[in-house]
């Protein structure tokens, strides 16, 4: 499924990260990330930084999709763009595009997801909050005020 997804996507610059959320895989992520990268997502109220923790943030969060497919991929330069559909919580549909800088080694330095809708984001920011309360404070993470 992730060849046929390079073949559309028109080239294999966003592989690894197909891959890796494929595979739900922590040591996935880190093998493609610099050691400085930084995340940024709708999820996020500050940056993610760092190999570990990124790799912790994203391994935790692909393990939330039920499914996710990858719908179209463009690349200009060192960044990608990738756009994506997927479910959650029993169905409920996310959208989204991921935007991915590489460094002159060909290393992701930046990463930046944006979900949407609002009520999707909320959801999946509480729900990946309380998974890494261990790993990630909490601080990072947007919560729903009312």
């Amino acid at each position: 499924m992730v060849a046929f997804a390079d073949n559309i996507g028109g080239g294999a610059a966003a592989a690894g990260w197909r891959q890796a959320f494929a595979e739900q895989s922590k040591a996935g992520f880190a093998d493609a990330f610099a050691d400085d990268i930084v995340l940024d997502a709708t999820t996020l109220m500050e940056p993610v930084v760092g190999r570990e923790a990124v790799s912790t943030v994203l391994a935790a969060a692909s393990s939330i999709y039920e499914t996710l497919e990858f719908t179209a991929e463009a690349t200009d330069g060192s960044t990608s763009y990738v756009q994506w559909r997927a479910t959650a919580f029993g169905g409920m549909a996310i959208r989204g595009i991921t935007i991915l800088e590489r460094g002159a080694d060909g290393q992701i330095v930046s990463a930046a997801i944006h979900h949407r809708p609002l009520g999707a984001v909320l959801r999946f920011a509480a729900e990946i909050r309380d998974r890494l309360a261990e790993a990630i404070p909490a601080i990072h993470f947007i919560q729903e005020t009312r």
